[in-house]
């Protein structure tokens, strides 16, 4: 009768797991910033969680579970412990046709070009806790779980990597700092 709770298992694991999917790829590529490496971390995340899985207390955060075993993943790779590759340009991504003029659409795009810059360049602890928070839309109790550490610590940290990212949009901004 193992062969039918495995499948049970697995089935559970896909059930949770493939929803996050593209969540887990968006988080991996803006750490890696390299889509194929990016590819490979998801890839490693999974196997890794699939195998673990028996140890996944039900009832707990499978969202945090899954996050924090990519950022694992992420700080013990090759690329996680060397410095950082430019962001390649996400080919997904158009402008939608109901834009009201190309003027706004072009001065939207160089602002989001400006930000993937900013935030490519301050440090990988920042960067994750405000993708984490800003993008993942985790709460701090989330992000604690996944970043193993504590909720005063998330609520700091992410204070200064906004900081820190304001620092990086100001000094970027046509005429410097005192264009704001």
């Amino acid at each position: 009768m193992e062969v039918p709770d495995q499948r049970v298992s697995a089935a559970t694991f896909a059930d949770l797991a493939l929803p996050l999917f593209d969540q887990l790829y968006n988080f991996a590529h803006w750490l890696t910033q390299d889509r194929h490496e990016a590819e490979d971390l998801v890839q490693e995340t999974y196997a890794k969680a699939l195998r673990g899985f028996s140890g996944f207390q039900p009832g707990t955060n499978f969202r945090a579970w899954m996050f924090r075993i990519l950022r694992n993943s992420f700080l013990t790779s090759r690329t996680g412990l060397k410095a950082m590759i430019p962001l390649e340009e996400d080919a997904h991504e158009t402008i939608a046709s109901n834009d009201p003029s190309p003027e706004i659409a072009l001065v939207e795009q160089a602002n989001r070009e400006l930000v993937r810059e900013a935030l490519s360049e301050i440090s990988i602890p920042f960067r994750e806790i405000l993708l984490l928070c800003d993008v993942e839309e985790m709460s701090y109790g989330e992000i604690a779980e996944v970043l193993a550490i504590p909720q005063g610590t998330v609520m700091s940290r992410l204070h200064r990597a906004r900081k820190a990212l304001r620092a990086r949009l100001l000094a970027k901004a046509p005429g410097g700092v005192n264009a704001v």
